[in-house]
């Protein structure tokens, strides 16, 4: 009997004691999914209105979900009187070692997160980096796959894209187009300028915006007269016209007899007595 009253007496101290604790943990709880579950959808709308790629918005919620009813789960588990200190040094040092041994997948898929939010380049376009020159043709989380124009697949790992020099040949709307001539000293210039003109500002795909066609002798050099020729085009029809005016000039200067110098070397042979 004594035991019974003993142990009733200690259940309602334990009742009396962590009860009210429970009771507010259990409330926390209750309110802290009620809040994680809007904050994740509202994480989601601001992903998708922000076009990020759609492989990466469940990704990223499903760990920020995680990640909040973690923190969740212990904050209540702390309020019933649970010591949380050696779970968190427990959870600490397993997240460090887990770090340490995936460090170079961790920069990989924070590189490829960037990528995907800041979008410095999207699939389709032609992008120069690491070394490579090709389009776009997939950003996943970890790699970024660039078709070279040989048809080369080149897979780059997204930490050293994200934190290295781009060059985006397809995010302007318009280019410029540069050529250099050179022609022979003999040569008339103005008849030059003329034919350059003739061949390539009359070109309907040429635009006066952001600045009117150039052309301007630049410079006299060892073998030469160069002229440096400068054009906008819509990006699109930059490598055809610059490849058509390269072939048409020269068809051009063969039929006015403008002659294009190269470099000679002069040998002379001297005889011993």
């Amino acid at each position: 009997m004594k035991d019974i009253e003993k142990y009733s007496d200690q259940a309602i101290e334990m009742i009396m004691t962590y009860g009210p604790k429970l009771i507010l943990a259990i409330v926390v709880l209750i309110i802290g999914l009620l809040i994680i579950k809007p904050v994740v959808k509202g994480l989601k709308s601001t992903m998708n209105k922000r076009n990020v790629d759609p492989s990466l918005v469940p990704f990223i919620s499903s760990i920020v979900n995680i990640v909040l009813k973690l923190v969740l789960f212990i904050s209540v588990a702390s309020m019933v009187g649970i010591e949380t200190t050696s779970l968190i040094a427990v959870l600490g040092a397993a997240s460090l070692a887990v770090g340490l041994a995936l460090q170079g997948s961790l920069a990989n898929f924070a590189g490829g997160v960037l990528i995907l939010v800041l979008r410095p380049f999207k699939v389709g376009d032609v992008v120069e980096t690491q070394g490579f020159l090709g389009i776009v043709k997939q950003i996943q989380i970890f790699n970024t796959i660039v078709n070279t124009f040989d048809n080369k697949r080149i897979i780059i790992p997204n930490g050293p894209l994200s934190n290295g020099n781009i060059i985006n040949y397809s995010t302007e709307e318009d280019r410029r187009v540069d050529w250099t001539f050179g022609v022979s000293y003999s040569d008339d210039i103005d008849k030059v300028k003329k034919i350059l003109i003739d061949e390539i500002f009359s070109d309907e795909r040429i635009i006066k915006e952001p600045a009117e066609p150039f052309i301007a002798l630049t410079a006299l050099a060892d073998s030469s007269v160069n002229f440096q020729v400068r054009v906008w085009v819509k990006a699109a029809d930059y490598w055809p016209l610059y490849f058509e005016k390269l072939e048409s000039v020269k068809k051009r200067f063969d039929k006015e007899g403008v002659s294009i110098p190269f470099p000679q070397r002069d040998v002379h042979l001297y005889q011993e007595k």
